[in-house]
């Protein structure tokens, strides 16, 4: 539910915590300039399945991009351990997209299609929307 929808009842204080998680995320990639950001998930289980090469990749590729609009950070696990390596996309007025069993070719390809040229790659969808949030 956003703002448009109307307002809000807040029943209870996790009511009122989720509208603040969720007004903090959709505001922050406005708020420090970037358009994008890309989280890779580095709990244990991530690193494990290979997380340290989805991160190397990612960068890579935004440094060979040349983009300065693109953030990428690290998160602990999501809970979705069975399909490690994981990496949430989020680009500006856009629903999170979870990816997951990356490798640093699967995050290239993810690099390529969803954060430049603005396509999902469907094999690597985990999840999409509100719920994948880091």
């Amino acid at each position: 539910m956003s703002p448009a929808d109307g307002p809000q009842k807040i029943k209870s204080l996790a009511d009122l915590q989720a509208i603040k998680t969720r007004t903090q995320a959709e505001t922050a990639l406005r708020e420090d300039g970037y358009h994008v950001r890309l989280t890779v998930h580095m709990g244990t289980c991530g690193i494990a399945s290979g997380s340290r090469a989805v991160l190397a990749a990612a960068l890579e590729e935004l440094n060979e991009s040349g983009r300065t609009d693109v953030r990428v950070t690290t998160s602990g696990c999501i809970g979705a351990c069975e399909h490690e390596p994981e990496m949430t996309v989020e680009v500006l007025d856009e629903e999170p997209v979870l990816y997951g069993d990356l490798d640093a070719e699967t995050t290239r390809q993810v690099f390529q299609e969803h954060v430049l040229g603005g396509k999902l790659v469907p094999k690597l969808v985990v999840s999409l929307g509100e719920g994948v949030r880091p």
